[in-house]
C-alpha cells in the first residue's frame, strides 16, 4: 500500500499562496485591528475577506460548485495549518470552527430549501450560525443523554431544554439544535435524538450569559429554551438521526481543529528554538544547554506525530475508508501535544512566555480547552480501546485498529 502525501503541482502552488497571504497580508492587518472598536474591527475581517476572495482563497473545504476550492482533506490539513498562523486566518478565508462543520452538515444533511436558506448565506460570508448539543445536566461527550424534548403539537414541535457552552451563539443567524423526539427509543441509546434549525432570534430561545472561561467571555453561551415552536420544515436530516448527524459533523470538524492546532504547535516550537538561540545564561546559549534541547527535541518528534497522524486520517477520509479511529487518535494526540509543546515553549522563555508580551500565555488558555473540546481525552480513549479490542476479537491481531499499515 503506498500512502503519497505530496501534494500536487496546483495544490502546491495553493499551499503556497495561502502561506503568503497570511504571513504578508492578514497578519500585519491584524495587528493593526483592535477589538475595542468593534466596528473597525469587522470592517477589517471583512475588507481581508475580500482580499481572500480576490485571490481564490475562499472555502477550503466546500466544493467547487458551492464557490470553494474543493480540496481534499489531505489538501486541507496544508490549508487549514497555514491559514492557523495567525487566530484571524481561519475566519479570513472562511474556514473557521463552527461555521465549517456546520457548512459541511447542511451539505451532506439539507434539502435543496434549506440549503439554500442556511447555507448558501454561510458559505458567501453573509451569516454565522451554532451547534447546539451539549447541555450542563449530562455528561457532554455522551448525546444519548440529551435532556432537551422536542413534543409534537399539532403542525409544530415545541422544544423545551437548556444547552450551555453553545460557540458562536450570539453571533448567529441560526442555530442546529439536537433535541430527543423519540420517547420509545430508551434512554442512553441511538437514535431518540433529531436535528433542528432554528432561526435566530427567535422566542423562546433564551441567551441568558456567555460563559467565563480561562480565557475569558469570548462567545460560548449558555441558552435556556422555553416552548420554543419549529415546523416539520426546520427539521435536518429526517427525524430521529440526530445522533448520526452529529457523529458526521464530528469527524472531520476534529481533524480541521487538529489542523489548526498543529499550526499553533509548530509556531510555539519555532518560538522556543528561537528564544534558545538568542537567551545567554551561565556561559552559554539555551540552545547549547542539554535540558533545553531535551525541550526542543521532545516538542519536534511530537510535532513530527501530529503531521503524520493527521496527514493519514485525512488519507483514509479521503479515500471513503472509515477513519473513526484514526481521527479519535489524532484528536486525542494531537491536544495533548498541543499543552505540551506550548508549556515548553513557556518554559524556555520563562518570565517573559508567562506574560502576555508573547502569544504564548493565550495559546496556552485556548490550548487547555483542546483535551475536551469535541470529545473529551477519556472519551476518544474508551473508544480507541473499544475499537481495538474489536479488531482482536474478529480478526486475532490489533493491525486494523492502529492504522491497518502495512508494518
Amino acid at each position: 500500500m503506498a500512502i503519497d502525501f505530496t501534494l500536487a503541482p496546483e495544490h502546491e502552488e495553493i499551499r503556497k499562496g495561502v502561506r503568503a497571504f497570511i504571513q504578508e497580508v492578514v497578519i500585519p492587518a491584524s495587528d493593526e485591528l483592535s477589538e475595542r472598536d468593534r466596528d473597525a474591527y469587522l470592517r477589517g475581517i471583512f475588507a481581508l475577506r475580500e482580499k481572500a476572495k480576490a485571490e481564490g482563497l475562499w472555502l477550503p473545504h466546500m466544493p467547487k460548485e458551492w464557490g470553494g476550492m474543493g480540496l481534499g482533506h489531505v489538501e486541507l490539513a496544508m490549508v487549514q495549518s497555514e491559514a492557523a498562523k495567525t487566530r484571524l486566518g481561519p475566519w479570513v478565508l472562511n474556514c473557521q470552527a463552527p461555521d465549517e462543520g456546520n457548512m459541511h452538515t447542511l451539505l451532506h444533511w439539507a434539502d435543496d430549501s434549506q440549503k439554500e436558506k442556511y447555507l448558501r448565506p454561510l458559505l458567501e460570508g453573509r451569516q454565522m450560525s451554532c451547534f447546539a448539543m451539549t447541555e450542563p445536566e449530562v455528561a457532554g461527550s455522551d448525546p444519548t443523554l440529551i435532556q432537551t424534548r422536542a413534543v409534537k403539537d399539532g403542525d409544530e414541535w415545541v422544544i423545551n431544554g437548556h444547552k450551555w457552552f453553545i460557540s458562536n451563539a450570539r453571533r448567529a443567524s441560526f442555530a442546529i439544535l439536537i433535541a430527543r423526539t423519540e420517547d420509545d427509543v430508551p434512554e442512553g441509546h441511538r437514535g431518540a435524538n433529531t436535528a433542528f434549525l432554528i432561526d435566530l432570534p427567535q422566542e423562546g430561545w433564551n441567551d441568558v450569559r456567555e460563559v467565563e472561561t480561562m480565557h475569558g467571555s469570548t462567545g460560548h453561551s449558555e441558552i435556556v429554551i422555553k416552548d420554543l415552536r419549529v415546523t416539520d420544515s426546520q427539521i435536518l436530516g429526517g427525524r430521529g438521526n440526530g445522533h448520526r448527524l452529529g457523529q458526521y459533523r464530528l469527524g472531520p470538524a476534529r481533524l480541521a481543529h487538529c489542523m489548526r492546532w498543529i499550526s499553533q504547535a509548530e509556531t510555539a516550537l519555532d518560538m522556543m528554538v528561537d528564544r534558545a538561540l538568542n537567551r545567554h545564561s551561565h556561559g552559554s546559549l539555551l540552545a547549547e544547554k542539554q535540558g533545553v534541547q531535551w525541550l526542543i527535541a521532545d516538542s519536534a518528534m511530537e510535532l513530527y506525530q501530529c503531521k503524520l497522524m493527521v496527514l493519514h486520517a485525512a488519507y483514509k477520509i479521503d479515500r471513503g475508508e472509515d477513519f473513526r479511529t484514526e481521527v479519535s487518535m489524532a484528536k486525542h494526540f494531537v491536544a495533548n501535544s498541543l499543552n505540551r509543546i506550548i508549556d515548553r515553549a513557556i518554559q524556555v522563555h520563562g518570565a517573559l512566555g508567562y506574560s502576555t508580551d508573547t502569544p504564548l500565555a493565550h495559546m496556552f488558555q485556548h490550548a487547555r480547552w483542546a483535551r475536551f473540546a469535541d470529545g473529551a481525552d477519556e472519551i476518544h480513549q474508551m473508544r480507541i480501546a473499544e475499537r481495538t479490542i474489536a479488531a482482536y476479537q474478529a480478526t486475532g491481531s490489533t493491525a486494523s485498529a492502529t492504522g491497518d499499515l502495512p508494518l
